[in-house]
C-alpha cells in the first residue's frame, strides 16, 4: 500500500497481515482521486472515512492537505494501526472505533467529503441506510461529495442525491451530492463508458 500523491507521495505503508480488510487497490484509488482532483481543492477539507480499515484513503486525503479526517471502523486492530500511522505522518486523523451505522445515527458534524468502503458482501439495505442517514442527519456539507465503494452487484443509482458512478473491474465508486441544477461534465463523460 502506498500514498500516491501529495506531501508523502510514494511512501509505502505496511499494515499488519491479520487485519480483517480488503484495501482499495492502488489503481482504483488513483482513479478515484483523479476524479476528485478535477472537482475539489483538498486543502482544508473535513473528511469522514467510513469502514476505514487500514486507513488507506484517510492517508491519501491527509497527504493531499485535508485538515481534519475522522476514520471510523469497528475493528480495534484497524483503529490502533490508523492511530499509529497518523502519528508517524503527523496527519490530523481522529480514529473512532464504532459500528458505522451507530456512528452515523449519533453524529451531527458536517463533512466536505464522506467516503465509505463497506465489505462488498454487506446487505444492500445497509448500503442504502448509509446514504439515507448521511443526508437525513445533514452530515454532508452543501457542496460536499459522498463516495461509496462497492461491488458491481450492489445498486445505488435509485438513492436520493445519486450523481454518477464509475466502474473499475469488479469495483464501483458511486458518487452522491446535492443537486445544484447544473449539468456536470464529469457525469457526461462517465456515462459514456
Amino acid at each position: 500500500m502506498r500514498i500516491i500523491s501529495g506531501k508523502y507521495k510514494g511512501r509505502r505503508i505496511s499494515p499488519p497481515k491479520n487485519l480483517p480488510v480488503r484495501p482499495t487497490t492502488d489503481m482504483s484509488k488513483e482513479s478515484l482521486f483523479n476524479i476528485l482532483n478535477n472537482r475539489i481543492d483538498f486543502n482544508g477539507l473535513k473528511v469522514l472515512d467510513l469502514f476505514s480499515g487500514t486507513g488507506n484513503l484517510s492517508y491519501e486525503f491527509g497527504s493531499r492537505g485535508a485538515s481534519a479526517i475522522t476514520s471510523v471502523d469497528a475493528d480495534f486492530g484497524c483503529i490502533k494501526f490508523i492511530k499509529q500511522t497518523a502519528a508517524e505522518f503527523d496527519f490530523n486523523i481522529s480514529a473512532v472505533k464504532s459500528d458505522v451505522i451507530k456512528f452515523l445515527k449519533g453524529h451531527k458534524t458536517g463533512y466536505d467529503i464522506i467516503v465509505a468502503d463497506p465489505p462488498y458482501d454487506m446487505d444492500q439495505k445497509l448500503f442504502e441506510e448509509i446514504v439515507t442517514l448521511v443526508f437525513e442527519n445533514e452530515l454532508l456539507n452543501e457542496d460536499g461529495i459522498m463516495i461509496i465503494e462497492h461491488s458491481k452487484y450492489t445498486k445505488l443509482e435509485h438513492m436520493m442525491n445519486y450523481s454518477f458512478n464509475k466502474k473499475y473491474g469488479g469495483s464501483v465508486f458511486t458518487f452522491f451530492e446535492f443537486d445544484n441544477g447544473e449539468v456536470d461534465d464529469v457525469i457526461e463523460v462517465n456515462e459514456e463508458d
